[in-house]
């Protein structure tokens, strides 16, 4: 359950990074459909989660585990978690002091939160979440390349929409590949 438990982390977070991020200078009606899409696939990732906990109930088919790892919520996670937390609040403490447009802000978060699934992949023996930390990395950073250009009003779709597409698209994938993995009840 400890995998699915964060694609339902993963998801609330992407849907967050859309839902706030969807926005000027997108067209009112594109942010709308940007929205809904991310309820939509938050929605999608919570019916697979309770899909999941009911499999699991009725049949002791757990979801596909990580590899190696029983306790993805380890002490070192929690570590990660807790360098993630300062890093993103200093940064952005940081960034306010340095008189950063606000749009800098969702980039470092991305970069910050890029960082930490990178960081997590040797802790979880999982080398499926680089690809996503790296992604949401690079959209950071040219959230905050972009900052320092006239281009700024973008920041927020390169480095929040897309982000928030790219936690949400890796984690309804691997939501399934998680629910496909139990065996269904007879």
């Amino acid at each position: 359950m400890q995998r699915m438990t964060g694609m339902l982390i993963g998801a609330t977070f992407g849907a967050v990074f859309v839902i706030v991020n969807a926005h000027r200078p997108l067209n009112g009606a594109v942010g709308a459909v940007l929205r809904a899409l991310a309820i939509l696939a938050l929605v999608s990732v919570v019916g697979m989660w309770v899909l999941s906990i009911r499999r699991a109930r009725a049949t002791g088919a757990e979801p596909e585990a990580v590899p190696g790892v029983t306790n993805m919520f380890s002490r070192a996670y929690w570590l990660i978690v807790a360098a993630e937390v300062v890093l993103l609040f200093g940064g952005i403490a940081l960034l306010g002091a340095w008189d950063r447009p606000e749009e800098t802000n969702v980039a470092w978060v991305a970069v910050v939160v890029g960082v930490h699934f990178i960081a997590l992949a040797p802790v979880w023996k999982h080398r499926g979440i680089l690809l996503p930390g790296v992604i949401l990395s690079l959209f950071g950073v040219a959230g905050l390349v972009l900052a320092a250009t006239s281009a700024v009003e973008w920041v927020p779709l390169v480095s929040g929409v897309l982000s928030g597409v790219t936690l949400m698209a890796g984690c309804v994938h691997f939501a399934w590949r998680g629910l496909a993995s139990q065996a269904a009840p007879a």
